[in-house]
């Protein structure tokens, strides 16, 4: 059994759909918050147990029977995500999953200047110390982050945002597709992977020249400081820490932290990985003139 969690996210539904490609629908179990999400998936025989990562008992409901345990990292900003990543692991293990593979990043590092960086790393490094085989996928960075920095720039013909530098954002789509193959074993790395990204990697100067060619209309990039960004962020409804936060992404970007590219991913799908233009040009489609 291939037992995925976070299964209703927007990585863990797509890595379901993708999976189902690959093996039949009864050999795949999914971990949820809440099952009334996924009753699609359960009229399609996959089976569906709810549990939370802070939760072992319920964990260990969802995880019975496993042979493969797949842990999509945490995104709850208000819990300790090592602490629910250790625990989803030592029930994954305690289940009898021979494998449990965990979607990491290509930047985890203990020293990022980026806080999941770190805990992608605690993570990985729990995962080295124990017996049992693992699978941390070095995912790039997720593209859909894009139209979050982009904000209003399409309208106002202006990108504000922090000083940054290059990062290989990756489509969502070919980062479940990948996990999808080695997740049915078509493909199982051994340990932490090469980076899986999107063949470049672009800084927000170079987006705004993308957006700019793609819209035909000039769209300047413009530096903002780092505290006048977070206080705007924080005015627009942005807790403290959220902001501070959120401003690792571009000290970590500026340090060069996320400029990595490499081949593995494409490797994996078979094809080439999504470059940011294409979906720049599906984003940029969708808006005002």
């Amino acid at each position: 059994m291939i037992v995925i969690t976070g299964a209703t996210g927007r990585l863990g539904s797509q890595i379901v759909d993708r999976l189902l490609t690959r093996v039949p629908a009864g050999q795949v179990a999914v971990s949820v918050r809440d099952a009334a999400k996924a009753a699609g998936l359960a009229a399609r025989g996959v089976r569906v147990r709810e549990a939370g990562f802070s939760d072992p008992a319920s964990l260990a409901h969802a995880f019975e029977g496993a042979s493969r345990v797949l842990i999509v990292s945490s995104n709850d900003p208000g819990a300790d995500a090592v602490t629910q990543h250790k625990t989803a692991i030592d029930t994954a293990r305690a289940a009898g999953a021979e494998r449990v593979v965990y979607t990491s990043h290509q930047a985890s590092a203990a020293d990022s200047r980026f806080d999941p960086m770190r805990s992608h790393a605690a993570t990985e490094q729990y995962l080295a110390g124990q017996s049992g085989k693992f699978t941390a996928l070095g995912n790039g960075f997720y593209a859909s982050t894009v139209p979050w920095l982009i904000g209003r720039a399409l309208e106002t013909g202006t990108l504000s945002a922090p000083a940054d530098g290059p990062v290989s954002w990756t489509a969502h789509a070919d980062l479940a597709e990948a996990a999808a193959v080695v997740l049915a074993q078509e493909h199982p790395f051994e340990g932490v992977t090469p980076p899986l990204t999107a063949p470049d990697a672009l800084d927000l100067a170079e987006v705004a020249e993308i957006l700019s060619e793609l819209t035909g209309r000039t769209i300047n990039r413009v530096v903002a400081e780092d505290d006048e960004w977070r206080a705007a962020q924080v005015e627009q409804g942005l807790s403290e820490a959220r902001a501070e936060s959120s401003l690792g992404l571009f000290r970590a970007a500026r340090r060069g932290e996320f400029a990595v590219t490499g081949p593995a991913l494409g490797e994996l799908l078979g094809r080439p990985a999504t470059p940011l233009r294409s979906l720049l040009a599906g984003f940029a489609g969708r808006q005002p003139a």
